[in-house]
């Protein structure tokens, strides 16, 4: 096959990226590298199959004769966390939804197959259910979650008007080597990571009580391509989960060190657990990775978060005003 994986130079897109050469694959990246990093493919950069193309999604005129030829397409790149998004709406609008569009475009024009959405579970906001089911009410709590869901929604669209094969897949608090270590406040575990590497105690949000349906990064990649590998799925929206949720407490029992603990932010819920039966089912998925195995490898790899951001009560109380400001 000719895949195309956009933000293939990013965190879970570059896991998708080697799982599809080692399947001997064609893979074309398209990233702009504002959150990804070019090191994240160095493993596999002298891949004769491998195709890195510097552009921004956004950019229709440029990335649209990518496309030519191309198989299958698997749309990972986006603009995440939450505090920028509430900071620079109009940048993240631009980002996941127009660019987004853009690439259903590209894939309309030069007819390519199937098209794989990576959505995000954000979409649910603070669930009625766990297990949540992908009929859940969508309450998005804050911008990012509003534009993944967006384009999510033109995404399927696409798939109705223009009979498209598009599928999404919500993704699940996904973790693993390589994830993201940019300047802006985000992801649990390379704040944790840093703070481990410096000898600092991690900063717990709340009491720590609260858990996350923590989903391996590979398990992530494996469940992208066993539905890009179904022809019947089109329009339909996949929960790619662990299969279990995890404590904050736990996570730091696991990487060892010493806590303190940061006030509750507004919109967040106190559960993520994905109800991954229909995914199960239909597209025969199921985890492999335990949650203690994927930490064991992220403290295996952990030189990867040296050069990240240090944070502290203080610096994160700064960061995230805006978050208590317009969400409180």
């Amino acid at each position: 096959m000719k895949t195309l994986v956009t933000g293939g130079c990013g965190f879970i897109g570059s896991w998708l990226t080697e799982r599809l050469l080692n399947d001997g694959h064609e893979v074309h990246v398209v990233d702009n590298l504002s959150t990804g990093h070019a090191r994240n493919l160095e493993h596999v950069k002298g891949n004769s199959r491998l195709h890195v193309h510097i552009a921004d999604i956004s950019d229709q005129a440029r990335i649209e004769p990518l496309f030519t030829g191309i198989d299958r397409v698997f749309h990972l790149a986006a603009l995440a966390d939450i505090v920028p998004s509430i900071e620079r709406p109009l940048m993240y609008h631009n980002s996941n939804v127009n660019g987004t569009v853009s690439v259903l475009e590209a894939c309309r024009k030069h007819g390519v197959k199937r098209v794989i959405y990576a959505a995000s579970s954000s979409c649910y906001g603070i669930p009625d259910v766990y297990p949540t089911p992908e009929t859940a009410p969508i309450r998005c709590q804050y911008p990012y979650a509003v534009t993944k869901y967006l384009g999510e929604e033109y995404a399927l669209y696409w798939a109705s008007v223009y009979k498209m094969n598009i599928t999404s897949m919500r993704f699940f608090n996904v973790f693993g080597p390589r994830s993201r270590t940019s300047g802006t406040y985000g992801a649990v575990f390379g704040v944790f990571l840093a703070q481990k590497l410096a000898g600092k105690p991690f900063t717990v949000v709340g009491d720590g009580k609260q858990t996350r349906d923590f989903t391996f990064v590979s398990d992530v990649a494996d469940a992208c391509v066993a539905a890009s590998e179904r022809e019947d799925v089109a329009g339909q929206v996949f929960n790619v989960g662990s299969g279990s949720t995890y404590s904050v407490n736990l996570l730091c029992e696991l990487l060892g060190g010493e806590k303190i603990h940061i006030p509750k932010r507004p919109g967040e819920p106190d559960q993520t657990f994905a109800d991954t039966a229909k995914i199960q089912r239909v597209l025969g998925w199921k985890p492999n990775v335990k949650f203690e195995d994927g930490v064991k490898t992220m403290l295996d790899n952990i030189d990867y978060w040296r050069e990240a951001p240090l944070w502290d009560p203080n610096s994160i109380a700064e960061a995230t005003k805006d978050w208590f400001k317009y969400l409180g």
